[in-house]
């Protein structure tokens, strides 16, 4: 089996990928978005868009519009 990455041969400590170099580029593209499945219809773009809001404000769908850190 080749690495997914670089097409090295696999280590047996990092498979399935080479090294933890190619798994930490693997890791970064999950993270970045890059295996994303495109899509074509709005409500999935504005779904996302409140995802990464929420996340970035440290919430979840839960949470009313109370300032993060402020009691409810």
């Amino acid at each position: 089996m080749s690495c997914p990455i670089c097409s090295k041969p696999t280590d047996p400590a990092f498979r399935p990928f080479c090294s933890k170099r190619c798994a930490d580029v693997d890791l970064a593209r999950w993270l970045g978005g890059g295996y994303a499945i495109p899509s074509t219809n709005p409500d999935d773009a504005e779904e996302a868009i409140e995802a990464m809001e929420r996340s970035l404000l440290g919430r979840d769908a839960t949470d009313d519009d109370t300032p993060p850190g402020k009691p409810h």
